[in-house]
C-alpha cells in the first residue's frame, strides 16, 4: 500500500474545519451531516457502538489516490488524487467501525449536481471493494436503468484498471491484480467480479453481493423497483456491504429517488438534533438550499462541491447565462446543475413548491366541518375524494385524501403506467373496488366515514358538473344540500388554482404527505388564455393522473365562496 498520509490526518475533520470556518461553501444538509461525524471524533463517547479507526478510513483513501488512475483529458494517466470533500465521504464510510470490525455505513446517498466527478469517484470505490477490503468472493456491480447506462461507471473504473501500472494484470505486467475483459473485470487472488448490472440484464436474481453502485436513482422508474430490492436483499449474505448511490435530482417523481430523498431528509433532520437514526444509511446532499438564489454564483458550491476544479465555473456560468435569457431552460438547470428536484417543463408547480413533508394528527386536531371535492373516473382515470379543513388559530389547510381503482385493474395498470399502485393499496392511500370498474358508492362511504370515524362534518362538498347524477343524488340523500357544481371552466378555475398554488408554495396546504396526491399535483401542467386566466391540464404523459389535484381543486373552489361563512362555523 502506498502511504501517502500519517495517522493522525483526518480527512472529515479537515473538511469540516473549511465548512466552518466558511473557506468551503456547502449546503444546509452537507454542513449538518459533517458537523455531527466530527463532534463524534471531537468528542467521543466511550458507550457508542462505532468508533472512528484513522486507519481503516485511509487504507480506503490511500487505496483509491494510490492505485486508481484518472483516464480522460489533461488529467489522463494521473493519480486520482482526490479533493477534500472526495476524501471526507470516503473517510466517512470506511472509517466508522464497531467492535467486531464491521462498518457503520452499509448504505450511501451522495446526491451532487452534474460533472462533479461522482462517475470517478464511484468508480474507485467500486475497485476498492473488489480487491482491497478484504472480502473474499467480492461481487461488485454497476446498476443503473439500463445495462449500457450501467457501464458508465463500469467502463470508468476499467479504464482506471488499465492506465494502472499496480492494478491491470497483463501478461507482461504478472504484479497487477484485476484482468479487464469484455463485460467484466476479475481477479483471481480473492476470486473477485466487477460487472455492470441493468434491468435488462441476463441475470438478476442469485445475485450475492458485496458492493453495488446503483448510478443516477433519479431516473429510475417505479417500475425499477424491484430491481433496487434485488440488489439490496443480495446483500444479506455478507458481513459489511456497501450500497453507494450517485445521483442527480430528476423528474421522476414517487419513485426510487423521493424515498431515498425523504430518507436522507428523515435523518439529516435527526442529526440536526443531535440523534442517528437509520444507522447503516449515510446521506450527503449537495443541493441549493433556496433556489431564488440560482444566479448568485456565491451559492453555486451549496451543490457543485467540485466547482472551479473538476467543473469549470465558467461553463456553469454560461449555462446559467443562457437559462436567464431563456426561462424555458431555468428548470432543466435547477435539476441537473443545483439538485432542485422538478416536476417537468410544462408543469404548473415545481417540486420544491408542491411538496410538503409535514403530516397531522386528524385526532389532536379535532376538526369541526369540512369541504369535500372530488373527481370521479372514466375508465382510465382514478377516482379521488378529498376532504380539506381548518380550524380555530391556525392558518393551515389541512387534506384527507382517498384514491379508487378497479381490483381488476391494478396488475395491469402497476405495469403499464409503471406507478406503484400495488403499494399505495397496501399502504393504505388508495382502496380498491371490485370488478373492473369503481363504485360510485364506495366514495359516499368514505365520506361518510370522515363525518362518523373521524367526527368531521361536512360542510360542502364541490364536484364537476358533469358527475353522474345518481352519485350526486344518493350524497344528497345521506349528507343533506350540500353538493355544489363546479364548472370546469377557465373562469369558474382560475383564481382558486392561483390561490391554491400559492397556498402550496407557502407550505399553508398539509395533504399528510399522501404521496398519491402529491404524484398528481406533480403531474398537473397548466393551461392559460391571453388574458393569465388558467386551469389544470394532464402532462404530455398519458399515463400520469391529475385526479387528485381536480378533486382538491374542486375543494378549494367551494371554499373560495363560502370562506367567510365557513370559518364562521369552524
Amino acid at each position: 500500500m502506498i502511504h501517502r498520509y500519517p495517522l493522525t490526518y483526518n480527512p472529515i475533520l479537515e473538511y469540516w474545519e473549511l465548512i466552518e470556518s466558511g473557506k468551503e461553501t456547502v449546503s444546509h444538509k452537507v454542513r449538518v451531516f459533517y458537523e455531527y461525524q466530527a463532534n463524534r471524533i471531537l468528542q467521543p463517547d466511550p458507550t457508542a457502538e462505532f468508533v472512528y479507526s484513522p486507519k481503516r478510513a485511509l487504507h480506503a483513501v490511500e487505496f483509491i489516490e494510490g492505485y486508481c488512475r484518472h483516464s480522460k483529458g489533461s488529467a489522463g494517466g494521473k493519480p486520482f488524487l482526490m479533493e477534500v470533500w472526495q476524501r471526507a465521504f470516503v473517510a466517512c464510510i470506511f472509517g466508522w467501525i464497531d467492535d467486531s470490525g464491521f462498518r457503520q455505513y452499509q448504505e450511501a446517498l451522495m446526491i451532487v449536481g452534474k460533472k462533479n466527478g461522482k462517475s470517478t469517484l464511484a468508480a474507485g470505490i467500486g475497485l476498492y471493494m473488489m480487491v482491497a477490503d478484504g472480502e473474499p468472493g467480492a461481487e461488485v456491480y454497476a446498476v443503473a436503468t439500463k445495462r449500457d447506462q450501467a457501464k458508465i461507471i463500469w467502463n470508468e473504473a476499467s479504464r482506471m484498471v488499465k492506465k494502472s501500472g499496480y492494478l491491470h494484470y497483463t501478461r507482461e505486467n504478472q504484479r497487477g491484480v484485476i484482468r479487464t475483459k469484455v463485460g467484466e473485470l476479475t481477479a483471481d487472488y480473492n476470486d473477485s467480479v466487477f460487472k455492470p448490472l441493468g434491468r435488462d440484464s441476463d441475470t438478476q436474481d442469485g445475485l450475492n453481493v458485496h458492493c453495488a453502485l446503483l448510478d443516477e436513482i433519479h431516473a429510475w422508474p417505479p417500475s425499477l423497483r424491484d430491481l433496487y430490492t434485488i440488489v439490496t436483499d443480495g446483500v444479506t449474505a455478507r458481513d459489511q456491504p456497501l450500497i453507494l448511490e450517485t445521483t442527480t435530482a430528476g423528474v421522476v417523481r414517487e419513485a426510487i429517488y423521493d424515498e431515498q430523498y425523504d430518507r436522507a431528509e428523515k435523518k439529516i433532520n435527526a442529526l440536526e438534533e443531535g440523534r442517528e437514526i437509520d444507522v447503516h444509511f449515510m446521506p450527503v446532499v449537495y443541493e441549493l438550499d433556496d433556489k431564488d438564489t440560482w444566479k448568485d454564483p456565491e451559492h453555486w458550491k451549496e451543490a457543485n462541491p467540485g466547482l472551479g476544479t473538476i467543473k469549470k465555473k465558467k461553463q456553469l456560468a454560461d449555462k446559467v447565462a443562457r437559462a436567464i435569457a431563456n426561462p424555458k431552460a431555468v428548470r432543466n438547470l435547477l435539476t441537473k446543475e443545483f439538485n432542485i428536484p422538478e416536476t417537468g417543463s410544462e408543469s404548473w408547480l415545481s417540486f420544491s413548491e408542491l411538496n410538503n413533508q409535514e403530516t397531522f394528527d386528524i385526532d389532536a386536531l379535532r376538526p369541526r366541518y369540512g369541504i369535500g371535492g372530488t373527481d370521479l373516473s372514466s375508465t382510465t382515470d382514478l377516482t379521488a375524494a378529498v376532504v380539506i379543513f381548518r380550524v380555530p388559530e391556525d392558518q393551515n389547510v389541512y387534506v384527507l385524501a382517498m384514491f379508487w381503482i378497479p381490483e381488476d385493474l391494478v396488475e395491469k395498470r402497476t405495469k403499464e403506467d409503471q406507478i406503484p399502485y400495488d403499494v399505495w393499496i397496501k399502504q393504505g392511500f388508495m382502496r380498491t373496488c371490485a370488478g373492473n370498474h369503481v363504485d360510485d358508492s364506495d366514495v359516499v362511504d368514505w365520506f361518510r366515514e370522515v363525518q362518523e370515524d373521524m367526527d368531521c362534518y361536512l360542510y360542502a362538498v364541490g364536484y364537476d358538473a358533469w358527475s353522474a347524477q345518481r352519485w350526486v343524488k344518493d350524497m344528497t340523500e345521506q349528507f343533506g344540500e350540500i353538493m355544489t357544481a363546479v364548472p370546469q371552466t377557465m373562469k369558474a378555475l382560475s383564481a382558486p388554482m392561483q390561490q391554491l398554488g400559492a397556498d402550496l408554495t407557502s407550505k399553508l396546504v398539509n395533504y399528510n404527505n399522501n404521496p398519491v396526491l402529491k404524484w398528481c399535483l406533480a403531474n398537473t401542467g397548466i393551461l392559460k388564455d391571453k388574458n393569465g386566466n388558467q386551469k389544470p391540464v394532464k402532462t404530455s404523459n398519458p399515463r400520469k393522473r391529475i385526479d387528485g389535484l381536480a378533486a382538491l381543486l374542486d375543494a378549494y373552489v367551494v371554499y373560495q365562496d363560502h370562506m367567510s361563512d365557513y370559518l364562521s362555523v369552524i
